[in-house]
C-alpha cells in the first residue's frame, strides 16, 4: 500500500487551503480505532474531512460520510466537546518536508485559534493529538508513555512537542545539476536507493515514478547513466521541486498506486480528495477482506474437522450397535442347545436357524449355556439402546456440518475483493456465526454499513433476470422474501450450494436454455463446482420451506423436478466475459 508522502501531503493541503478555509464543524464522528470524520460546511458546500492515523494508511482528506450506527469511542466524544461549532481556519504543514500538518479551529473566522488539531503522518507511528492555544495536550488518538518510547512521549495533559525534526540534506530547487549528480553518484549503486539515502524527504513512490518516467528501472545503476541521462533525470527533479513549490499538482491512477504529479498516469482524476479517498478506501476494504476471510476459513475448517470426528464415531458406534441382532440370534441358539452344553466349554459351534452354517459363541467357562445365552441377550439390549440414543446424535452432527459446509460454499465462492460489496457479504457471513455461537460477540462493536449486500445478477438467454445468493442472509432473503409467485427457485441437489431464483414476470414462459442456465449457475456456485455434471433440482418458491428450528439458508422443499447443471459452461461463459 503507497504510503501519503510530503509530495502526496503538500498537494491535499493546498487543495483543502483552497476550497476549504474557513469552515464551520458541525459534527465529529469516529468511524473505527483509526479514523475520524469531521462534518465541514462552508458558504457553498458541506462534506467529511476524514484524518486517519492508521499504521499503513494515515491520511487527510476529503472522504465519505460515516455510516449512521452509533459511534462509541472516547476520542470522538472529547473531540465534539471541544471542537462542535467552531471554525476551521487554517491548516498547515509545519515545515515543508515533515509530515504534519496542524489544523487551527476558532470561535469565528479572524479570530485567534483556539485549538490546534495535529495530524501526524508517519507511518506506524501516525497520531493525531489535539492542544490548546498553550499547545498543552487535551486529548490524543494514541497515547505515548515513556515505557514505549524513550525519544517522544505523548500523554494527556503534557506540552506538545513536535516529532523529532529530521536530519540529512533536504532537496533544493537552487542546487545545481553538478552538486546534484555529485551527490547522487558519489557511491555507486541503485538509482533508487542512492537518491532515496542523499535525500531526506524524497519518498520511494516519488523515486520510482521519477525514474521510470525518465525511462530507467529502479535497480539500475548510476554509473550506467550517461551525461544525457543524467540531464534527463534532472529535469524530472527539478520538475518535482518546483511542483511542490508553485503547488502545481497532476493527479491519477498509476499501475502501482497513484500520483499527483502526472508521472505514469492511466487514469486522470480531477479531484486529489477523490483520488486518496477512494484509493485508501479501497486498499482497507481489502486488507479487511483477506483478514476476514482467513479468520472465517479458520474457523470453518476447525469446526468442521471437529465434527467430521465427532461424525466418525457416531457411526462407527452404530456400526457397532448393527450387531445387536447377532447377539440375540446367538443368544436364541445357545437357549435352543442348552442341553448339549458341558462344564468348562469355552465355545460352542451351533448351526444357525435359517442357513443351517456353523456359528462358534464364545462362552464363559465358569458360566452355564443360560447364563452365557442371558449375557448375550444383555449385549443385545446395549448395543440396541446405543443406536437408539446415537442415531438422533449423528443426524443432529450430520445437519450440523450440511450447514457449516453450506457457509463454507459460500465463503468459497468470494475469491477476490472487487468491491465493497464483496467485504459486506464477508462481514453478514461473521454476523451469522457470531449469532450461531460459533465466534464470540464483541464487545466493542465496528460501526459496518447498514446496507445488505446484494446478491449476484445475470440474465439467461431470452433476458430472463437470475439471482444468486453470496451467503445465507442473502439466500433466505432471496427465498423468503424477494421470491414471487411467478418466479422459480434452484438448488444443488444434496449439495451445499447458493439458493438461485429465476426471475419471471406474470405470463413469461422460461424455455429449456433458460432452465439450464439458472441450473448452471446454482451448479457453479455450489460444493460441486469442479463437477462435470451436478444434480440441479427447481420448483416454485412457495413450495420451499424452512423446518421449525433450521439454522440460516437451510430449508426443505417439494414438488422439485431435477435438471443436470453444468458448471463449466460457467466458468467459460465467466473467463470471456473478463
Amino acid at each position: 500500500m503507497q504510503s501519503v508522502d510530503v509530495t502526496t501531503l503538500t498537494a491535499i493541503c493546498d487543495d483543502l487551503q483552497t476550497h476549504w478555509i474557513p469552515a464551520k464543524v458541525e459534527q465529529v464522528y469516529q468511524r473505527d480505532p483509526h479514523t475520524i470524520s469531521i462534518a465541514l460546511r462552508t458558504l457553498k458546500k458541506r462534506s467529511w474531512l476524514t484524518i486517519s492515523w492508521h499504521p499503513q494508511a494515515a491520511r487527510l482528506c476529503i472522504g465519505d460520510p460515516p455510516p449512521r450506527t452509533p459511534d462509541t469511542f472516547t476520542f470522538s466524544d472529547q473531540l465534539r466537546h471541544q471542537l462542535n461549532g467552531f471554525a476551521l481556519i487554517d491548516l498547515n504543514m509545519i515545515s515543508p518536508w515533515e509530515r504534519v500538518v496542524n489544523l487551527q479551529f476558532a470561535k469565528r473566522p479572524g479570530d485567534e485559534p483556539v485549538w490546534h488539531l495535529f495530524v501526524e503522518i508517519m507511518g506506524k507511528y501516525s497520531n493525531v493529538i489535539l492542544t490548546d492555544n498553550r499547545q498543552q495536550i487535551v486529548t490524543v488518538a494514541h497515547q505515548v508513555n515513556p515505557n514505549q518510547s524513550t525519544v517522544r512521549t505523548v500523554q494527556t495533559g503534557q506540552k506538545y512537542e513536535l516529532p523529532p525534526a529530521l536530519t540529512g540534506t533536504f532537496p533544493k530547487l537552487d542546487e545545481d545539476q553538478e552538486r546534484w549528480q555529485e551527490r547522487v553518484s558519489l557511491i555507486p549503486g541503485s538509482l533508487k536507493k542512492q537518491l532515496l539515502n542523499s535525500y531526506r524527504g524524497l519518498s520511494p513512490a516519488v523515486a520510482t515514478s521519477m525514474l521510470k518516467e525518465a525511462g530507467f528501472q529502479p535497480q539500475d545503476s548510476t554509473e550506467s547513466l550517461t551525461e544525457k541521462d543524467w540531464n534527463q533525470l534532472y529535469k524530472l527533479w527539478q520538475f518535482w521541486l518546483k511542483s511542490l513549490q508553485d503547488k502545481n499538482f497532476e493527479p491519477g491512477y498509476t499501475e502501482q498506486g497513484y500520483t499527483v504529479l502526472g508521472w505514469g498516469i492511466i487514469e486522470q482524476t480531477i479531484n486529489i480528495q477523490t483520488l486518496i479517498n477512494d484509493y485508501y478506501t479501497k486498499e482497507i476494504n481489502q486488507e479487511k477482506f483477506k483478514q476476514l476471510k482467513y479468520q472465517l476459513q479458520q474457523k470453518l475448517k476447525s469446526c468442521l474437522k471437529k465434527l467430521y470426528n465427532k461424525a466418525g464415531n457416531f457411526q462407527e458406534k452404530m456400526e457397532q450397535s448393527s450387531e445387536a441382532d447377532e447377539y440375540r440370534q446367538k443368544g436364541d441358539l445357545l437357549m435352543a442347545h442348552s442341553h448339549l452344553w458341558e462344564p468348562g466349554m469355552g465355545s460352542m459351534t451351533l448351526n444357525d436357524f435359517e442357513t443351517q452354517k456353523p456359528v462358534k459363541i464364545p462362552l464363559n467357562p465358569e458360566k452355564n449355556a443360560i447364563q452365557n445365552a442371558q449375557l448375550l441377550y444383555k449385549k443385545h439390549q446395549k448395543l440396541k439402546r446405543a443406536k437408539s440414543a446415537v442415531e438422533p446424535l449423528l443426524n443432529e452432527v450430520k445437519e450440523e456440518i450440511n450447514y457449516l459446509e453450506q457457509v463454507e460454499d459460500s465463503l468459497q465462492q468470494i475469491d477476490y475483493y472487487h468491491s465493497i460489496e464483496d467485504l459486506q457479504t464477508l462481514q453478514e457471513i461473521k454476523e451469522e456465526l457470531i449469532q450461531q455461537n460459533y465466534l464470540p460477540s464483541r464487545t466493542q462493536q465496528t460501526p459496518n454499513s447498514p446496507d445488505e449486500s446484494q446478491p449476484y445478477q445475470h440474465t439467461t438467454p431470452s433476458g430472463f433476470e437470475v439471482w444468486i445468493g453470496r451467503n445465507n442472509r442473502q439466500n433466505d432473503r432471496l427465498t423468503f422474501r424477494t421470491a414471487g409467485d411467478y418466479d422459480l427457485w434452484f438448488h444443488t441437489q444434496e449439495s451445499a450450494g447458493s439458493h438461485v431464483l429465476l426471475r419471471l414476470e406474470p405470463g413469461a414462459v422460461p424455455n429449456d436454455a433458460d432452465l439450464h442456465c439458472a441450473a448452471d449457475w446454482a451448479a457453479y456456485y455450489s460444493r460441486a463446482r469442479q463437477s462435470e455434471q451436478v444434480p440441479v433440482v427447481y420448483t416454485e418458491p412457495k413450495y420451499v420451506y424452512k423446518p421449525k428450528g433450521a439454522k440460516p439458508g437451510m430449508v426443505i422443499y417439494k414438488r422439485e423436478r431435477v435438471l443436470w447443471g453444468k458448471p463449466h459452461k460457467i466458468q467459460c461463459y465467466l473467463k470471456n466475459q473478463g
